[in-house]
């Protein structure tokens, strides 16, 4: 059974990690052109003051025993009614601090290199306020001890996107990427309400503790846990751009490149995996519920890999390259067990490598005066040293080749897919094991085509240059956890998660380690032999003709948003038309027939009233005619 353990000593003061950046963010704002010249210094020291804090506290956490490891401090009441009662608390155990330490750690380290990123930005204080907000929201997200508060983080996290990802609103582009970037959420979000109403009338509680003990203890009905799994999971693909709801993430690079960077590799797209993770014990014990996840996973990762394979922006490519490796995280928490802890140890090392290669990506636009076409890089590798080593070391990971991290973060999960009963292990493991080939194919053709070959610059790029130190520091940083997150956390992540997850019984082998391991490696060597064969010399400037309808579809990201449209947004607007017309000739109709009614009856009893005294003389003899005819009647028979 779930029991968690009061805060003591210094964890006490945990709320400090939520105010710390939401405090910079309300100086920023209130304060105003005030603090433009100091603006970003505080926004980043605030998310280092939280980093140092999460160290403090995850020390802490580290020194007590398996079995008490957490800490829970309730604030206040937050709702107080009836018998619907939630604290506003904080959670610190084992998962939680993971996802502290990768938000503010990676953050930080965000932070730092868009100082220098948006220098000439006239808008910069505010930018750093809105990544205030964000990290604060994100922050909140993880550390909620009940649904509520995570809800409360999760609409935050909602908000400052949209403020970041439309930032430069003048564009119409970023302003129709934020808006559509907040319409989809809300999509995903309101599923997530509605697993709370369902959790508070099965519950009476949204508390973890009451939740999952709840579940635990079996006596609910296996279609109210699985309606109430499948809702978390809309909520879950909304937020980690999942299969339907994906199409926001890619438009979301309108932003500036350091929130490209903290939504995908720090906080946003990592909160759908955290919600499945958290709500672990809810989607163990609905096997259909986890089969769902799953499928959403292996989907979702041929999508992104098979879109990216045709995109020819340098950020759009990483950002469907983010829709295939959450796609292969909800994999991993979607096969339950021991594969939980894979999917959070792949979402920590995918923190390092995708955020080296974001920033690694504005550090290109940097010194090619904001392009973003790939097609019109090439040979830049001399230019700019420090950006093709660290985006390099980012590419080798993400692609798995050992010992880089995705070699121990991946394969294991690809492992893990094949090992499943029946049918499910060939296909859900041959969906994982192609999309490690695909994955090898698009990012050799993005490294190639935009560090070498030869030169294809427009004529406005008189000579590319490489990025300031206050830039590259942080993908030095980034690139070595590139190289060294996935071997040093892939032992030591599962057993600090235990306590959270519990002791895994091992499933029996269907396949072994070394086959896996040698199809995958196989697959990825083909995949940048293809990649380094067709574009070695470069491409073509401009888009030819499509030779298959697969191209097609893939440059028209595989009519997603057509989909959407037709599955989800048709059916609303004809659902509000027909409310609409119900309402004006229902409801109105009603109210307007009642008051016609009246109104013309009254018109026409007014006729009555002539103001002469014989009219009314006569009709009071009229009705006295009647009452005694109407006695006659009575009384004779």
């Amino acid at each position: 059974m779930t029991e968690f353990a009061p805060a003591t000593g210094a964890l006490s003061s945990m709320w400090l990690l939520i105010a710390l950046p939401l405090a910079g963010a309300a100086i920023l704002l209130l304060l105003g052109k005030r603090a433009d010249r100091w603006g970003h210094l505080l926004g980043t020291a605030t998310v280092g003051a939280a980093f140092a804090l999460g160290v403090v506290y995850f020390l802490q956490l580290s020194g007590m025993p398996d079995d008490s490891r957490s800490a829970l401090l309730n604030l206040f009441t937050f709702i107080d009614t009836g018998s619907l009662n939630v604290n506003a608390g904080l959670l610190f155990d084992p998962l939680s601090a993971v996802f502290v330490l990768l938000i503010t750690g990676v953050g930080l380290l965000i932070h730092v290199y868009a100082i220098g990123y948006m220098a000439h930005d006239e808008g910069r204080r505010r930018f750093f306020a809105f990544f205030n907000l964000f990290v604060a929201a994100m922050l909140l997200l993880v550390l909620g001890n009940n649904y509520v508060m995570m809800f409360v983080g999760w609409e935050g996290v909602g908000v400052a996107s949209y403020l970041l990802i439309s930032f430069w609103y003048t564009r119409p582009s970023a302003a129709t990427a934020g808006k559509k970037a907040f319409l989809i959420n809300r999509v995903g979000d309101a599923g997530f309400l509605i697993a709370i109403f369902l959790m508070f009338v099965a519950f009476g509680s949204t508390d973890f503790q009451v939740v999952f003990n709840g579940t635990l203890a079996g006596n609910l009905a296996s279609g109210t846990v699985l309606a109430i799994g499948l809702f978390l999971l809309v909520g879950a693909c909304g937020k980690s751009g999942q299969f339907p709801l994906q199409t926001w993430l890619p438009d979301a690079m309108e932003g500036p490149t350091p929130v490209s960077a903290l939504i995908h590799a720090a906080t946003m797209v990592t909160a759908g995996v955290y919600l499945i993770a958290r709500s672990h014990a809810i989607f163990s014990a609905n096997e259909t519920a986890q089969l769902v996840v799953v499928c959403i996973g292996a989907l979702t990762l041929l999508i992104g890999c098979i879109i990216g394979c045709a995109k020819d922006d340098i950020k759009r490519v990483l950002a469907y390259s983010t829709v295939s490796q959450i796609g292969y995280m909800f994999l991993a928490v979607g096969l339950g067990g021991a594969a939980y802890a894979l999917g959070i140890i792949h979402l920590l090392a995918h923190g390092f490598f995708k955020a080296g290669l974001f920033l690694g990506a504005g550090s290109v636009m940097h010194g090619m005066n904001d392009q973003v076409d790939i097609r019109r890089f090439g040979g830049l590798w001399k230019l700019m040293p420090w950006t093709w080593a660290t985006f390099g070391l980012g590419y080798l990971a993400i692609i798995g080749l050992p010992p880089l991290s995705g070699f121990f973060t991946k394969d294991p999960i690809i492992l893990a897919a094949f090992n499943q009963d029946g049918w499910k292990g060939w296909i859900f493991g041959g969906a994982a094991l192609l999309g490690a080939g695909l994955t090898a194919f698009y990012m050799t053709r993005l490294f190639i085509l935009t560090f070498h070959g030869p030169k294809r610059w427009t004529d406005d790029i008189k000579r590319p240059h490489e990025s300031p130190p206050i830039m590259v520091v942080p993908l030095v940083i980034l690139a070595v956890g590139s190289v060294a997150a996935g071997g040093l956390m892939a032992t030591s992540v599962v057993d600090w998660l235990t306590p959270v997850f519990g002791t895994q019984v091992a499933h029996e082998e269907k396949m072994s380690h070394l086959t896996a391991t040698g199809l995958t490696m196989a697959l990825v060597v083909l995949g940048i032999v293809i990649a380094v064969l067709l574009f070695r010399r470069g491409t073509a400037l401009e888009e030819q003709p499509a030779r298959s309808p697969i191209v097609q579809a893939a440059r028209q990201n595989l009519y997603a948003d057509r989909f959407n449209e037709l599955v989800i947004e048709l059916p609303g607007r004809l659902l509000t038309r027909a409310l609409v017309w119900v309402d004006n000739r229902g409801v109105d109709g009603i109210v307007n027939g009642l008051a016609a009614a009246v109104g013309g009856g009254s018109a026409r009893l007014r006729r009555a009233q002539t103001g002469y005294v014989r009219s009314y003389a006569l009709s009071i003899l009229s009705g006295a005619v009647v009452v005694v005819a109407a006695l006659l009647v009575v009384t004779f028979g």
